[in-house]
């Protein structure tokens, strides 16, 4: 007879909270005592995907979470390891009997991971329950019923967070088990100039945008340096769980019964939806994390460019607003929707390099890193879905219309700080004369283009659109249509 005391574990993944965590909601909810645990797995730390800024915003989520966890004299167990050797471990303490987290979405690594974990469960007698997250479901062969299941997810209330007393494993009891395992540091550099993680600096960014940063959203959307404080900055809150999409949806809701901007929340809670959808759509087709989600796109070959690559990831191909895009990208995490689209599309197109070789620089970058975001944008914005509208960006036109004044520029390309503005845009126009008279030299205080954008524009446009009418890009375009399409709007 088994006399070790019964736990219940929540595994905490991209879901660093309390309120409308239904892992944590389904283990109180099951009588027994709970401990919420979150590993740093070598598995995700050596992988590319995955970078120091990340790990800096899991480590302040989780301080965040103990300091909420104190009022209950608990706090999570944070560990090194990986999730089978911390059970194997745990249950020398304690009968296990139940594993709670939600639906990951993630990437290959974390696929087979939980595959591995799933069978370790199984030989266990463990019961694992996974939860949906945001709307997404496992197992679906196309959208038929998803958006009617997604919608009823989203109007249900978010559960809330109320252990009984002394339900949580105490934090003497956590300091306890850590002398059996590697306890990593959660110190993080705090003067870095990323966003902070954790669900107190989520609910801050929440509230002012709600009260009142929402009112240019729609407005300022698409410019480079106004978006950055009239758009939400909710990314990297929503992508590593410091909120709940739903809980967001519903704030949200309520606020537009108040505001004067209600088509600025109309937009706001569209791409709420249409996050899940996308996340949605690399549930039901992962393979997109490495190869073109449109099989027939697979034939086109790139020929790599090392020298290409170096420079738009460094910021110095000589188009000033693509330059100062990956530059702020590369410094603080964050690029609005249309700047994100734009370096993209300038790195498959006028680069003509394979969307897989900035897959992994980006997402190392981008602070909000989803992988069910990350993937389907990166390929429909290299066109090669073969059903989405081929978007090949012009960057001068871009920079023209959506930073006139050049303040974006100026910022992050601060070579180019004391030239006039239609220099800014395009000093590769400067004559000789214009440089002597500006103390600047093209190809040393600045690059010369890399690439001409006219004939790259020409030469890519030319090949997506040619593929386009072979008869397997097409029947893949016709399964991705059926198997992905929604009938009906998302927002209602």
């Amino acid at each position: 007879m088994n006399t070790k005391p019964r736990i219940h574990i929540v595994w905490l993944k991209r879901d660093l909270r309390l309120q409308d965590n239904e892992a944590i909601y389904n283990a109180l909810n099951n009588g027994e005592r709970v401990i919420l645990l979150y590993v740093f797995e070598s598995l995700l730390i050596n992988d590319p995907h995955y970078s120091e800024r990340h790990w800096d915003f899991i480590k302040q989520s989780l301080t965040d979470l103990n300091n909420d966890l104190k009022k209950y004299n608990s706090k999570v167990l944070i560990v090194n390891s990986n999730i089978i050797a911390v059970l194997n471990q745990l249950q020398e303490t304690y009968q296990i009997s139940n594993v709670y987290s939600h639906q990951e979405t993630g990437i290959l690594v974390t696929y087979e991971r939980d595959k591995a974990f799933n069978r370790y469960c199984k030989n266990n007698l463990i019961n694992w329950h996974e939860s949906i997250h945001n709307g997404v479901y496992r197992g679906l062969k196309n959208r038929e019923h998803w958006l009617e299941k997604s919608n009823i997810y989203f109007d249900q209330k978010p559960v809330s967070f109320q252990p009984q007393e002394n339900q949580l494993v105490s934090i003497k009891e956590v300091n306890a088990l850590e002398s059996y395992f590697s306890i990593p540091s959660l110190e993080t550099n705090s003067v870095s100039p990323f966003q902070k993680g954790g669900r107190t600096n989520a609910l801050k960014y929440l509230n002012s945008f709600l009260n009142k940063r929402h009112e240019n959203y729609i407005f300022h959307i698409s410019k480079p340096k106004l978006s950055r404080s009239s758009c939400s900055r909710l990314s990297p809150y929503l992508a590593w769980g410091n909120l709940s999409i739903r809980e967001v949806f519903h704030y949200s809701k309520e606020i537009k019964t108040t505001t004067t901007q209600k088509k600025s929340i109309d937009a706001f809670n569209s791409r709420l939806r249409w996050q899940s959808h996308f996340i949605q759509k690399f549930e039901m087709e992962h393979t997109m994390e490495k190869e073109s989600i449109n099989k027939g796109f697979q034939k086109l070959k790139k020929e790599v460019s090392e020298n290409y690559q170096l420079a738009w990831k460094t910021g110095y191909t000589g188009f000033p607003l693509i330059d100062a895009a990956m530059r702020c990208l590369n410094e603080t995490g964050y690029l609005n929707f249309r700047m994100r689209a734009l370096v993209v599309s300038f790195f498959t197109h006028n680069l003509w390099q394979p969307w897989q070789d900035a897959s992994k620089h980006l997402s190392q970058m981008f602070l909000d890193f989803e992988p069910g975001i990350h993937f389907p944008q990166l390929q429909m914005q290299a066109g090669e879905t073969g059903t989405n509208m081929l978007r090949i960006y012009n960057p001068v036109k871009n920079s023209l219309e959506h930073d006139p004044d050049a303040s974006f520029i100026k910022e992050w390309v601060p070579e180019l700080r004391h030239l006039e503005i239609p220099f800014v845009h395009q000093p590769y126009l400067m004559t000789e004369l214009d440089q002597a008279f500006n103390n600047f030299t093209l190809g040393k205080d600045y690059p010369f283009p890399i690439v001409d954008l006219k004939e790259t524009r020409k030469k890519a446009s030319d090949v997506l659109w040619s593929m386009r009418k072979n008869s397997s890009v097409k029947k893949e375009s016709l399964r991705i249509l059926k198997k992905h399409t929604l009938k009906t709007k998302l927002a209602r």
